[in-house]
């Protein structure tokens, strides 16, 4: 092993078997500039052993790397390597050489020596001897060159390239670009190292994991650095916007006015942007306009005046707090709601003492009249007090918050009954009502307080919808027996409609079309929730020529299971009654009609005590106002049920303000309930207590 181990023989030819995309200087520059810009340079050195291989006419570009491995001691392992395609398949891949064979081997060792030394390794493949011939050979190279790579003062491995078709002279300027190169690995190596560059990476992978977009830009406005978070916030790839003005690709177009650079723009919109944190808006590539929170920052990066800034999409955040807001003006609303159900019930309770009066009189007026006008002007005061009841306690039952209780209920008197509830706004708007009744009961097993509810919220919607209409008004109301037996109502408007586009979102609770402060969009919502709790349907309708139909269909019941006219006015065998009622004209009002009926009444003012109260013989049947001063009609009953169990099956509590005491009987065993008589009563309701009384003392 005499032969040196460079060689210069002038004859051997040149290698020319691969394209030749550039000269070796030129590459050598191109992969130093690549390897100084990477974050990370073993990303990049697949492609950049290629482009040095291919630059140099080899076959093989490999980097190894000297490093001391558990049980191997010093061992040349292989970081990364490319190969031709024309020779992959027959090549072998390069070797990891351990100390043990260096040791062993007198040509490796002065191979090892001479790169601690900085010396460059090259020759033919033919001229050496030992380990490395058969294991060149092994690997189909003819010719090879290798410079060692010195990284923080030390041996870190070597870069070589390899000929697999002709020996050659590897070429003065191919020599000095593997040199380059070589130079470039270590610096990369010992920047990758360093903790100047660790921080250089922790700031670019938060730039790059941000939630926030980043955009970079230079003194003339170009766009230097584009996040991930930017291309998802404004839609364009961060190769398209490098490199372009800021004014014209995020700047809203009326913004730009006046401003030659997106730079002169960030300095001087209005009040400068730089060091400060604001609210502006942007445009993205589809041209939308939107909302941002920005916050710009000048970086002076050698004789380079760059601005950073850091934009949050405010889109998200506004309608937040635009639901916020609507959440509170909806608490509000309910609030407000719930206030006026109060003072409804209040009102309601004080109405409905001077109504019972009313309606009890007028009865007896009409019944014991000596003459026909009499009786006429009789019978219509009972009507028009029997009416403010129903409106009363329909009032009523919209402010309760107890569930629904379903019985045998005619639809066409619920349907009346909302006509009358809401009959005022009607006729003040100059809206004309026509209504078709199905002919006799219409009966389904439904809770008549929440199905008024229903028909009620119908009507007032569909007079919302005429307010602006110009001609007719007009409002039908039907009801009628589907064709598979069901029962059915309908309430009709020729108004504007129900745009198209919104129809299958009419139903959604808080969706409303109509102005603020005309409604909440609950009304349709709340519709459909009782119908369904019904086990019925509701839908919307086009009506013709325009206009709006909504249609309820619930589950019927057979006529036949009617309570007849004849079977309320049969004989109850009750015979002797106790009012005990603080307000004498109600008590009053309620013994003569009970005394129409055959029954005896004897009226106390307050309860005293059983033996004081209670008259002899034991009436057959008690009534006592709920609320009175001392012991009210709760604490009447219970005192009954401890000491007179049978008269507390025959105890009747009258009251006028049932949503005050429900929690109160509520709280009673459903078995142990007492009946409720509410104000304002008519004959037809005190006729259905006795009823029910003698049934259950039957």
């Amino acid at each position: 092993m005499d032969r040196p181990l460079h060689r210069t023989e002038a004859r051997l030819p040149s290698s020319s078997t691969a394209p030749k995309e550039d000269s070796p200087a030129v590459a050598a520059a191109r992969i130093a500039r690549r390897l100084r810009e990477a974050v990370d340079w073993r990303g990049e050195i697949v492609e950049l052993l290629e482009l040095l291989g291919r630059s140099c006419t080899g076959h093989r570009a490999i980097l190894f790397r000297l490093e001391d491995m558990a049980g191997q001691g010093l061992t040349q392992s292989v970081v990364s390597y490319w190969v031709d395609g024309s020779i992959a398949e027959i090549a072998a891949p390069p070797s990891i050489i351990p100390q043990a064979v260096v040791h062993m081997d007198p040509l490796l060792g002065k191979v090892a020596q001479e790169g601690r030394q900085g010396k460059m390794f090259a020759g033919l493949t033919r001229d050496i001897e030992g380990f490395l011939r058969r294991d060149f050979e092994n690997q189909r190279i003819v010719s090879f060159l290798s410079v060692p790579v010195w990284a923080n003062g030390t041996p870190w491995g070597s870069l070589a390239v390899n000929d697999c078709v002709e020996e050659r002279i590897w070429s003065d300027e191919i020599k000095a670009a593997l040199e380059i190169v070589a130079l470039a690995v270590g610096d990369a190596i010992e920047r990758l190292q360093s903790d100047q560059h660790v921080s250089e990476v922790v700031r670019r992978t938060m730039i790059q994991a941000s939630l926030d977009a980043i955009i970079v830009i230079d003194e003339t406005g170009a766009v230097i650095e584009f996040n991930p978070a930017a291309e998802k916030m404004f839609g364009y790839r961060r190769a398209d916007i490098l490199g372009r003005d800021l004014l014209y690709m995020i700047v809203p177009h009326y913004y730009r006015r006046g401003y030659a650079t997106g730079a002169e723009y960030m300095a001087g919109r209005g009040a400068p942007m730089i060091g400060q944190r604001l609210e502006t808006v942007t445009q993205n590539a589809a041209g939308e306009v939107f909302p941002i929170e920005l916050t710009a920052t000048e970086i002076k990066v050698a004789d380079r005046r760059l601005i950073f800034g850091s934009i949050r999409d405010l889109r998200e955040k506004l309608r937040a707090e635009e639901e916020i807001h609507r959440q509170r003006e909806r608490l509000h609303q309910n609030e407000k709601m719930a206030a006026m159900g109060s003072l409804l019930a209040g009102v309601s309770h004080e109405l409905n003492n001077p109504l019972a009066v009313v309606v009890a009189q007028s009865t007896l007026l009409h019944e014991f009249a000596a003459d026909a006008p009499t009786k006429l002007r009789a019978e219509k005061v009972r009507a028009a007090a029997e009416r403010c009841g129903r409106i009363v306690k329909s009032f009523l039952s919209m402010v309760r918050l107890h569930p629904s209780s379903q019985a045998e209920t005619d639809l066409n008197q619920v349907v009346r009954a909302a006509l009358e509830l809401t009959a005022y706004g009607a006729r003040s708007n100059g809206i004309l009502i026509d209504s078709d009744f199905a002919d006799g009961p219409l009966l389904a097993m439904a809770d008549a307080d929440h199905i008024t509810q229903v028909a009620a919220n119908f009507l007032i919607n569909s007079q919302h919808a005429l307010a602006g209409v110009q001609d007719e008004r007009r409002i039908v109301v039907r009801t009628w027996r589907a064709d598979n037996g069901n029962p059915r109502f309908s309430v009709e408007d020729n108004g504007p409609g129900v745009p198209q586009a919104i129809r299958h979102r009419i139903f959604e609770s808080y969706f409303t079309t109509k102005p603020v402060g005309v409604g909440t969009g609950i009304g349709l919502s709340i519709s459909k929730s009782i119908v369904e709790r019904h086990e019925g349907h509701v839908w919307f309708e086009e009506a013709e020529p325009h206009g709006a139909r909504f249609v309820v269909e619930l589950p019927g019941i057979a006529a036949g299971t009617a309570v007849t006219a004849e079977g309320r006015n049969k004989s109850t065998g009750l015979r002797h009654a106790l009012i005990i009622d603080d307000e004498p004209d109600v008590a009053a009002s309620l013994s003569d009609i009970l005394e129409l009926m055959g029954v005896k009444s004897r009226i106390a003012r307050s309860w005293l005590s059983l033996a004081e109260t209670l008259p002899v013989p034991e009436p057959d049947i008690v009534f006592s106002d709920l609320r009175m001063p001392g012991t009210g009609g709760l604490e009447i009953y219970r005192r009954l049920q401890a000491e007179r169990p049978a008269l507390a099956r025959r105890f009747v509590i009258v009251t006028g303000d049932l949503v005050g005491a429900k929690a109160e009987i509520e709280a009673l065993p459903a078995a142990e309930r007492p009946l409720i008589l509410e104000k304002p009563f008519s004959t037809l309701d005190v006729r259905g207590v006795l009823a029910a009384v003698a049934e259950a003392a039957g």
